[in-house]
């Protein structure tokens, strides 16, 4: 045995005595693609652990194994016994395409190897390009979370090394097909590995020069694992360890239900509550639909002139002598008191009591008028449909095109265009009816709030609220009532709820205008609103770090008493969970005392920390102060 055999085999002896092992990944192919393919035998670590004098078993003979894997079909594996006690199991893979087939359990493989060992023929370019552009990226990910010893082997003696250089075609070509050194010390400086060349696989150079830089390593490795083993037997040798702290548990999840808005506004046109339009044939004078001015003006710019809100907060352009010629050929508007044609310019904006007659002129736009007001009431954006029941309606495909054109006319949309956008200015409103929020216009009631008035239409409050439907349509004051009060909600709550009646949106700064306009949506029975508003304080209690909310002075408490008692169902449940995960803040609260013995005892056993983790934490201080002490007396 050599001297360095001997060393090592004299550090291995003096560590412990129990069977230890090292883990070694080979990858890339040594062998010359010009030579035919050999056995194991011919291979780096084979060659060394059939020759080298480091490899012993029990009986002072040889025990080496090798088998294909079948858990890592990729990789052939060859067992062995050096130093008498350490095992070494070496998984090889001489090909990139079988490491590539198996690529997850393959990368498995090598993130648990102790010593990895790339080789190459250096006489073989190919070899050596799929070592530097497959493997090499992939150990370098890997190097990002652990570091192993890293070994290149160049193997082979390079064609023309030796003598002067000849310049002929045939060595000029067999030159360009070796790998350089620079370019092996260049790869080896990249992974932070040793590099090594070895001319031939004899018992030199695989057995002396790789054996031994191996066994160095594996050295190095064992007495890693040895210390690592040594610190956790002095830490259970030391007394208890400290507590293991869980993660909290995981706050329910709170959901607003799906916009109903234009469900909302096709109900309204089903039924004949606050309706101020009503749809006339031109020949019979046949009823045909009844409809809402504020509906009709936020769809269409036609509309917007026949009735005379040309100018008003929804911002229209104002109308051009061709486009009130061809308002006429579709509809003309009646005065219901005397019954003769109004001119659409000089109609007064404001809407009187009984409801304005619209007579359709129109053949084609009569006979498809109801599917041409589900299309307007639904918001004017489901086209594909309107275009669908307007060919059930009609077979001929000329008057089909014509009147699509025609509705597309109505609605504003450019000339030829396709695209469903209406020719109208843009705006910050979400829905077309947030142009008439807050709006004069149009307006057939007024909210008064502390002592500020606020216009709003009934058909939009009446599709969007079931509590204002009734109180507009029953024998209620408010239904013949132009000026309704309002009690007990501020001015700005009620102006946010009515934004979300016309707008379907609505965003809370804080969680005291959350949970005021979360009052106001449970007194008009408006759940969805209510849902939204119980988000946007998670939302808001969420964001808040822990040193703000020991300090602020926001009651989660008395938040979760009108939580429960506004029927706030999810949010009163999130916020037990709350108040649980958050325990060591709230639990020094002056108002923890007023949660209810229920919502107490909910509390206790899911707080976070647990008890347990405490009283553990506890044992575990009083067990440290004592070693102190004892440290401090010898």
């Amino acid at each position: 045995m050599s001297k360095l055999h001997s060393t090592n085999h004299a550090q291995l002896q003096n560590d412990q005595s129990e069977s230890r092992s090292v883990h070694i990944v080979a990858l890339g192919s040594e062998k010359d693609r010009l030579q035919e393919d050999g056995q194991h035998q011919s291979s780096l670590l084979w060659t060394y652990l059939g020759r080298s004098a480091g490899v012993h078993d029990g009986r002072d003979n040889v025990s080496l194994i090798s088998a294909p894997h079948t858990t890592f079909p990729a990789f052939a594996e060859y067992q062995a016994c050096v130093f008498g006690d350490v095992r070494v199991v070496v998984h090889d893979c001489a090909s990139w395409d079988l490491f590539d087939s198996d690529w997850y359990n393959s990368r498995n493989v090598v993130g648990q190897a102790d010593i990895i060992v790339i080789k190459y023929s250096v006489n073989d370019k190919p070899a050596f390009q799929e070592v530097k552009e497959n493997y090499t990226p992939m150990i370098k990910r890997l190097l990002n979370q652990w570091t192993v010893p890293i070994i290149i082997a160049a193997v082979g003696a390079r064609q023309n090394d030796e003598g002067p250089p000849c310049t002929c075609p045939l060595c000029t070509s067999d030159k360009g097909s070796c790998v350089p050194a620079c370019e092996g010390l260049q790869l080896s400086k990249e992974l932070g590995a040793t590099y090594l060349e070895l001319h031939t696989l004899n018992d030199f150079y695989a057995g002396k020069y790789f054996g031994g830089v191996l066994e160095y390593f594996i050295v190095q490795c064992l007495n890693q694992k040895s210390s690592e083993k040594n610190k956790k037997k002095r830490r259970k040798s030391n007394g208890p360890n400290p507590p293991r702290l869980e993660q909290p548990a995981k706050l329910p999840t709170v959901k607003a239900e799906d916009s109903s808005y234009s469900s909302d506004l096709l109900k309204l046109l089903g039924s004949s509550q606050c309706a101020d339009v009503t749809f006339c044939s031109e020949g019979h004078g046949r009823e045909l639909a009844r409809a809402h001015k504020v509906v009709l003006c936020s769809a269409s710019p036609v509309f917007l002139l026949l009735l005379g809100v040309v100018a008003g907060a929804a911002g229209e352009e104002s109308c051009s002598p061709s486009a009130v010629k061809a308002a006429l050929n579709l509809f003309s508007v009646r005065d219901s008191s005397t019954g003769f044609p109004t001119d659409p310019t000089t109609r007064s904006r404001h809407p009187g009591g009984t409801p304005t007659r619209v007579f359709v002129k129109d053949p084609l736009l009569c006979s498809c008028l109801s599917e041409t007001l589900r299309f307007v009431y639904s918001g004017a954006s489901q086209w594909n449909e309107l275009e669908e029941s307007i060919r059930k309606r009609l077979k001929s495909v000329q008057e089909i095109e014509e009147l699509l054109g025609k509705v597309k006319f109505l609605l504003g949309y450019e000339k030829g265009s396709t695209e469903q956008a209406p020719l109208r200015h843009s705006t910050c409103h979400s829905t077309p009816l947030g142009h008439f929020f807050n709006s004069p216009v149009l307006t057939d009631v007024i909210f008064k709030v502390q002592g500020v008035l606020m216009p709003a239409h009934r058909a939009v409050l009446a599709a969007r609220c079931e509590v204002m439907a009734a109180m507009f349509n029953g024998n209620y004051a408010e239904a013949n009532s132009s000026v309704v009060p309002i009690h007990s909600v501020s001015k700005d709550t009620f102006l946010s709820f009515l934004e979300y009646l016309y707008t379907d949106t609505c965003c809370p700064a804080s969680v005291s205008q959350a949970t005021a306009l979360l009052v106001c949506a449970e007194m008009y029975q408006v759940p969805r609103l209510q849902h939204i508003c119980e988000v946007c304080i998670i939302t808001h209690l969420q964001s808040m770090p822990s040193r703000e909310l020991a300090s602020t002075n926001l009651s989660v408490v008395n938040l979760l008493r009108k939580a429960k008692f506004h029927n706030a169902v999810q949010l009163s449940a999130w916020l037990l969970h709350f108040i649980a995960s958050s325990y060591l803040i709230f639990s020094q609260k002056p108002d923890f005392l007023d949660l209810a013995e229920d919502e107490r005892d909910f509390i206790e056993e899911h707080r976070w920390p647990s008890s347990r983790y405490v009283q553990e934490l506890a044992e575990f201080r009083q067990h440290v102060q004592v070693r102190r002490l004892l440290c401090t007396v010898m």
